[in-house]
């Protein structure tokens, strides 16, 4: 038996290496899909790694508060812009199931060093804001409460802003300018990267007090705080708490319709995005599904076409003595290793993509990392396996019942 089951993969291989050409575009609609899964899933698990290491700097408790109706936050216009006001954080503050409220006011100017410039994203922030989020120094310190009760001039600055303006120079201690005033330097941040789609290492972190006068406004951008028990209840004490201070009323099905406000926490965007896997997926399989039928159906017709053009040497391996069975099992195995052959070539060209897609991503998303789903992988490849048994199953029946009478007879 084990001399008849190679004897039937080295025939299947033969054929393949005979009819190369053909044999790949018979495999198309399987290089396709494979190749299909492969990539996208990969590019699927890359992405995944990206956000869930975004969300996860917010830390697990933290609770992040942003002015606007719209469904990111903050992009609502008019008054909505404005919602959340000092007096709402003050109020904040007083709740007993959240801690470290931390307002924030972010400014967009440009960093300065003597002739050199950068682009900078300014935010203003008292200390607290630290305690929310994982942010480290590689050099000098984070402000403190003497700083931001003293209203000093002093910047903790990504390390895009020290590279661009002091290349390689120790920044601490240095004075940089930002819009119309000098700042003290006082730490730098350890590099992050890019999270939400914006390079962190651009941002220069200045003190609460600093930036509302400059401002000289009583909303802010954006609030975070950290719940002291369970998340799901500080959640809704905040959103009840706004909800009363600004006098909203919506619908008991649909209590968030008239917010003019955005609460979200880590763990609301890792269900988000579930359910946006959960959608890929399911995209990804429908588009594989069909390649593979359309793949499955090509190797069907040429396996028929295959068996019409052996259809003498089929006659002549009935009379020396192969049975129906025989016939049968050596067109099943090539439809089979056809298919695992347009797998592989799918799979191979699907890694290669992903590769390239990384070496692209990486110039402006430095956490992108080169990701392969296994389970998607094996599946395809399963399912490639199954198709070949389902659709070479037919012209292996139609070889197997051919009269060897007749079959040496056909010209």
């Amino acid at each position: 038996m084990t001399m008849r089951t190679n004897d039937l993969f080295r025939m299947a291989l033969h054929d393949i290496r005979i009819n190369g050409s053909r044999s790949v575009l018979t495999t198309l609609g399987i290089i396709i899909g494979v190749g299909a899964v492969v990539l996208m899933t990969g590019v699927g698990r890359s992405m995944e790694g990206v956000i869930l290491g975004q969300i996860n700097t917010l830390g697990p408790r933290t609770i992040a508060l942003w002015p606007g109706k719209g469904p990111e936050g903050g992009a609502s216009i008019g008054s909505d812009y404005q919602a959340v006001t000092m007096r709402d954080v003050e109020a904040l503050r007083q709740l007993r199931s959240v801690t470290d409220v931390a307002p924030m006011i972010l400014l967009n100017d440009p960093a300065t060093y003597g002739r050199e410039e950068s682009e900078a994203s300014v935010v203003g922030s008292p200390p607290a804001y630290y305690e929310g989020v994982s942010l480290e120094v590689t050099a000098g310190r984070f402000h403190d409460e003497s700083d931001e009760q003293g209203v000093r001039t002093v910047a903790v600055i990504g390390s895009d802003i020290a590279r661009d303006l002091f290349f390689g120079r120790d920044p601490v201690g240095e004075r940089i300018g930002i819009g119309d005033r000098k700042y003290t330097v006082i730490g730098v941040l350890k590099s992050v990267g890019s999270q939400f789609f914006q390079n962190q290492d651009t941002r220069i972190i200045i003190p609460f007090s600093v930036a509302r006068t400059i401002e000289q406004r009583d909303y802010v951008d954006m609030v975070t705080m950290r719940a002291t028990g369970d998340i799901d209840a500080g959640v809704a004490d905040v959103e009840y708490l706004l909800r009363k201070r600004h006098s909203i009323v919506s619908p008991s099905d649909e209590p968030a319709k008239n917010d003019d406000f955005l609460v979200r926490t880590a763990q609301q965007a890792q269900d988000i995005l579930g359910t946006v896997s959960l959608a890929l997926t399911l995209f990804i399989t429908m588009v594989a599904s069909i390649s593979l039928m359309v793949g499955g159906i090509g190797i069907m017709n040429i396996m028929l076409v295959s068996v019409t053009e052996r259809t003498r040497e089929i006659g002549l391996r009935k009379a020396l003595g192969a049975t129906g069975r025989d016939i049968l099992l050596q067109f099943l195995v090539e439809a089979v290793v056809v298919t695992v052959f347009g797998a592989f070539i799918g799979l191979l060209l699907g890694v290669l993509l992903d590769v390239l897609i990384v070496l692209i991503a990486r110039s402006f998303l430095a956490a992108y990392i080169f990701a392969l789903n296994p389970y998607a992988i094996v599946a395809a490849l399963a399912t490639a396996i199954g198709v070949g048994l389902v659709f070479g199953i037919y012209p292996a029946r139609k070889a197997s019942r051919l009269d060897p009478i007749e079959a040496l007879r056909y010209e």
